[in-house]
């Protein structure tokens, strides 16, 4: 398994063969490069590191400029690892959207969007406490109880309560890749994928 960095630039509509229109999202995927390679002899599996988006080495530190310099690189802001069963590349080498055709089928990882502090409604899909009439007319997005009295006279660990939502790592599966346009290192991904414009994701294949 290998796969990509990119950073996920907004959504779009295509026309499909039978002509219906299709909403996808477009992910650039800037040329990575393999930072590192771990073997099954040395470290007990094999992996690639891979790294995208340059950093101005002012922006990064020591250690990181001279784990990039064994890769003729500038320091990444991002870098990911990928198993793999069989070491295929030298460090240094480069990884584009190339690795993926029309048609594939991938996984991305990313952050999901923060919405703050929010209700149950909101964050729970919860109803609200009964109707509006006689005299509800505070209860719509209310929790309802939460608990009893004499026992268990506490609120159970994991109730569904207001808090922080969003903002997690999410993995979308299974997300089909409609066209590869290398000439401006393009994936265009059926329906929506995890994270706000311009955030930073890892497609894996």
């Amino acid at each position: 398994m290998v796969g990509l960095i990119g950073k996920k630039i907004g959504m779009t509509s295509i026309i499909g063969l039978n002509g219906a229109k299709i909403g996808c999202t477009v992910v650039q995927a800037e040329p990575n490069i393999i930072s590192q390679i771990k073997t099954e002899e040395k470290e007990g599996y094999n992996a690639l590191q891979i790294s995208a988006i340059e950093l101005k080495e002012k922006h990064s530190n020591a250690a990181a400029i001279g784990h990039f310099a064994k890769a003729n690189s500038k320091p990444m802001k991002m870098s990911h690892e990928f198993r793999v069963e069989k070491v295929q590349g030298n460090v240094g080498d480069r990884v584009d959207v190339t690795i993926f055709a029309d048609g594939d089928f991938v996984d991305i990882i990313g952050t999901s969007k923060g919405k703050g502090f929010q209700g149950v409604v909101k964050r729970h899909n919860f109803n609200g406490v009964g109707p509006s009439t006689h005299g509800q007319h505070d209860r719509q997005r209310a929790p309802g109880s939460v608990g009893s009295s004499s026992y268990p006279s506490k609120v159970f660990k994991g109730l569904r309560m207001a808090g922080r939502m969003g903002g997690k790592r999410v993995k979308n599966i299974n997300a089909q890749i409609l066209k590869v346009v290398p000439e401006q290192n393009l994936l265009i991904i059926k329906g929506a994928i995890v994270g706000h414009n311009g955030s930073i994701i890892v497609i894996e294949k």
